[in-house]
């Protein structure tokens, strides 16, 4: 932006609200969400599952692969579709305990971690794959200067 242009207005963003994988198997996906790392399941049909991601108004979303290719119409309007294809990265947010523990229960699970990492603000994280190969990234506060 240049002196002379007067700033733009932008659209007021307050969180993200869900975050959307899309798997193979949503039974086996779901087990993996809901057996491993214990997120509730809010809702659930043969092509999605919403699940509470941890923290208020945060939800993660299992779609099978392919069945949101079409626009999805309700008597409130329409969904545009949308897919998405090979592994993704999704992070949640853990406390110290929490992540200790979790190391525990993924090796119980036979899940392998992949990669810990120490970030220069303190925060932790730790990587595991999810059964659609996914990486899944659980991470204590320090990571980022807003968390």
């Amino acid at each position: 932006m240049t002196t002379t242009e007067a700033p733009r207005r932008t659209a007021r963003i307050e969180g993200v609200l869900e975050t959307a994988l899309y798997v193979a198997d949503l039974d086996r996906a779901t087990a993996f969400y809901q057996g491993v790392l214990g997120l509730g399941r809010l809702f659930g049909d043969d092509r999605l599952v919403a699940l509470d991601a941890g923290r208020p108004g945060s939800v993660l979303l299992l779609f099978r692969r392919g069945t949101t290719l079409e626009t999805v119409r309700m008597p409130g309007g329409t969904i545009p579709p949308h897919d998405g294809h090979g592994p993704v990265h999704v992070a949640f947010a853990v406390s110290e305990t929490a992540l200790a523990e979790a190391t525990e229960v993924f090796g119980e699970a036979g899940i392998a971690v992949e990669g810990r990492t120490a970030w220069p603000r303190g925060g932790r994280s730790l990587y595991v794959r999810d059964p659609d190969g996914h990486l899944v990234e659980l991470a204590t506060p320090g990571l980022w200067p807003t968390y």
